[in-house]
C-alpha cells in the first residue's frame, strides 16, 4: 500500500506525518477484562506502564487535535521464536524449562503467538479504522497452566506449590537490591507482585470482527519458543 507508514511513536515526539499510521502501544494501557477501555496513567502499575499509557493518550490527543491518521494496536503477551534478549516472558519460559520455577502465584495473563501479533499489526494498518484501538491477543491463561504447558514441552514435572503474594514482597525488595549490585535481572520484582494481584485477561473480539485477526493456541507459541531457544543455544 504505497504512501502509507507503519511506525512506532515514542512519547514526547510530535510527528509530522502524512498517510496512514499504525501505532503499536501495549495492552497495559487498557483496563482489565474488557474489550477496549481507557486506563488513567495514575492507575497504571509501574513507571514503564505509566509511560506507555501517557504515550497512548498523547497519540489520541494528536488524532483529535491534529487529525493524525493513526490506528492504535495493543498487543498482549507474546510467545514464540526469536526472543534474543530474552524478554521477561522469555526468561520465564527458560527458567521453567530448566526446572527453576518450583512454585507459582495465583495470577494469569493473555498470551498470543508473536507471529500472530505481527500479522495483526499489518491487518490493522490495512483494514483498521482511523482513531480506533485494537487488542491483539490470544488466550487467557492461568500462570499455573502456562508453567504446566512449558513443563510438558520440556519433559519436566509442572510445579504444584501455590504461594501467597504478600509474604513474597520482602524477597522481591531483596532481589531488586541484589540486582542493583550485580547488574543482573532480579528473580522477583515488587512491580511484578503488584501486577500479579490481577488476572490480566483481555479479548481480541474487536480485532477479530473488524480486521479478520486470528490467533493460534498459546501452546504452539510455547513449543516454538523452546525450539528456537534450543537451536540458539539458550537451552542444552
Amino acid at each position: 500500500m504505497a504512501g502509507q507508514l507503519l511506525v512506532s511513536q515514542p512519547y514526547g515526539c510530535e510527528p509530522r506525518l502524512r498517510g496512514r499510521t499504525a501505532i503499536p502501544a501495549e495492552v497495559a494501557t487498557q483496563g482489565l477484562a474488557r474489550e477496549v477501555t481507557d486506563l488513567a496513567a495514575d492507575e497504571a502499575i509501574g513507571a514503564y506502564k505509566r509511560s506507555k499509557t501517557l504515550a497512548e493518550r498523547a497519540v489520541e490527543g494528536m488524532i483529535l487535535r491534529d487529525k493524525l491518521p493513526a490506528i492504535i494496536v495493543n498487543p498482549t503477551t507474546p510467545l514464540g521464536p526469536r526472543d534474543i534478549r530474552p524478554t521477561p516472558t522469555g526468561r520465564i519460559l527458560l527458567d521453567a524449562a530448566r526446572g527453576r520455577i518450583p512454585a507459582f502465584v495465583d495470577t494469569g495473563l493473555n498470551f498470543a503467538h508473536v507471529d500472530d501479533i505481527a500479522e495483526g499489526h499489518l491487518l490493522a494498518f490495512e483494514r483498521g479504522r482511523i482513531g480506533e484501538r485494537y487488542i491483539l491477543g490470544g488466550e487467557n491463561v492461568l500462570l499455573h497452566d502456562l508453567l504446566a504447558a512449558i513443563a510438558e514441552a520440556a519433559g519436566r514435572r509442572a510445579p504444584r506449590i501455590r504461594l501467597p503474594r504478600r509474604p513474597l514482597f520482602p524477597l522481591a525488595f531483596g532481589a531488586q537490591a541484589l540486582a542493583r549490585v550485580t547488574g543482573k535481572e532480579p528473580l522477583l520484582t515488587v512491580e511484578g507482585l503488584r501486577l500479579a494481584r490481577y488476572r490480566m485477561f483481555f479479548t481480541s473480539a474487536k480485532a477479530e470482527r473488524e480486521l479478520g485477526y486470528r490467533s493460534r493456541p498459546y501452546q504452539e507459541g510455547v513449543v516454538d519458543a523452546l525450539t528456537w531457544f534450543r537451536k540458539a543455544g539458550y537451552l542444552t
